[in-house]
């Protein structure tokens, strides 16, 4: 199996039971080893009382895309923190798009950088989160589904 066929089985398999991610109204649209993309369009369940596109919102994008990036190796990975700052507010009817990047992995520990853009380029905010690999994988190896 390819590294690539890896983090799109291990992003299948977590996919079909990630409830957060798709109740926000989350895309997958792509996933390699260590990267991973996702994309939501900011709906008006979104907002806040200022009319903007909710932070935590925002930083569910961005978590989720770090989630799936640490976790195609499938090695079982959770976050031990996260940082991020929001440079610019989002909007009714933006499209957000989160792209995580994996940039390093030492043992069981990783750093990974989101960017949060709009369908402008734009940038909406910078996530930097810290891994931790724990027990266990996200599929079987070997396990044909």
């Amino acid at each position: 199996m390819t590294p690539q066929e890896r983090a799109q089985k291990a992003a299948a398999a977590m996919w079909a039971d990630d409830r957060a991610s798709t109740w926000f109204g989350m895309e997958l649209v792509a996933v390699d080893e260590g990267r991973a993309t996702l994309a939501l369009t900011v709906g008006e369940d979104h907002v806040n009382g200022h009319g903007i596109c909710h932070g935590g919102v925002t930083f569910s994008l961005a978590d989720s895309a770090f989630a799936f990036a640490c976790n195609s190796r499938n090695q079982s990975t959770v976050a031990q923190h996260n940082t991020i700052s929001y440079i610019r507010p989002a909007m009714l009817g933006d499209r957000l798009t989160a792209q995580a990047e994996e940039i390093s992995l030492t043992g069981r520990s990783g750093i990974t950088d989101v960017t949060v853009t709009n369908q402008n380029g734009e940038l909406i905010a910078s996530f930097r989160g810290a891994s931790r690999a724990v027990r266990g994988q996200v599929f079987t190896e070997g396990d044909s589904t």
